[in-house]
């Protein structure tokens, strides 16, 4: 209905920024319809595997519920444990080539995360390309700059800009893009991640954007300020602690604890993959910075 509000704008937003508690807590949401009820359910359970507590939302989803809803709880068996892999790739392609649900766009956009994860870009485009949501737009533009595609990604951001250019996700899409190219954008990606961090609640994603941006413009002092508040916020985040391993060896610190931290809750982590020391994992990672 035009005009109508958005019930579920300040749950979404919440989601997107990265405030998840924030995002499960403002849940109680009355007088929606059914599909609105299964995209507040899925966000909330999204939000919960976010967290961390896949075991819930398996528990809680059962073989009852609705197309979305079994596709976020097969994120939460994928991510719960490397020896669901097989089962949970294997039905999500037997999902997709079903004509009845196939095209549903929270089974693309969770087909997508997935195969992301898996860093099979192409098989995930596979089902995100087509889009049809803001979300399914916004994890297109993380695909193609995962692939160093900026070009592509560009396209798709203005596919966003033309729909809503004000939507959290097509300003959060700008800053990634921002900075990816790299130069004079960075600044314009800092400033958006400035502008969320005035207008909604600090989350570790918005810090982590902001010391990002610090890192490219060699303000590592201040880089390092608004990670160390991130950690405050989430001492298991991997990405607030890789960026705090490369920050540390920029500063000429060690950065042996936070190496640390991320091998105990993220073994998987590219750092912790790919060098066995801090310094070889800087080698690596001054190269995404």
């Amino acid at each position: 209905m035009a005009g109508a509000p958005d019930l579920l704008f300040g749950l979404r937003n919440n989601f997107y920024l990265g405030a998840f508690q924030a995002a499960i807590n403002s849940g109680d949401v009355q007088n929606l319809s059914e599909e609105d009820a299964i995209e507040r359910d899925c966000l909330i359970y999204r939000s919960y595997i976010a967290l961390g507590s896949y075991q819930l939302v398996i528990n809680e989803i059962d073989s009852s519920a609705a197309t979305p809803l079994q596709a976020v709880k097969l994120l939460a068996l994928y991510l719960l444990s490397t020896d669901n892999k097989e089962t949970v790739i294997s039905s999500i392609r037997e999902w997709l080539s079903d004509a009845a649900i196939g095209n549903n766009p929270i089974l693309r956009l969770i087909a997508g995360i997935i195969f992301m994860h898996e860093q099979d870009y192409n098989e995930a485009l596979k089902y995100t390309n087509a889009g049809g949501t803001m979300e399914l737009n916004a994890l297109n533009v993380q695909i193609f700059l995962k692939m160093h595609r900026s070009d592509y990604a560009e396209k798709q951001l203005r596919v966003m800009q033309q729909i809503d250019e004000d939507h959290t996700l097509t300003q959060l899409a700008t800053a990634w893009l921002n900075l990816a190219v790299g130069g004079s954008k960075i600044q314009e990606a800092y400033l958006i991640f400035q502008d969320f961090s005035e207008k909604y609640q600090m989350t570790s994603l918005v810090l982590n954007g902001k010391a990002v941006c610090c890192m490219h413009m060699g303000n590592f002092d201040e880089a390092e300020s608004f990670l160390l508040e991130a950690l405050n916020k989430d001492a298991k985040d991997p990405e607030t602690l890789a960026n705090l391993v490369v920050c540390s060896l920029h500063l000429g610190k060690s950065s042996s604890r936070f190496l640390s931290q991320l091998k105990l809750s993220h073994p998987e982590h590219m750092l912790v993959k790919r060098g066995s020391t801090a310094e070889e994992s800087f080698d690596r990672a001054v190269q995404t910075v």
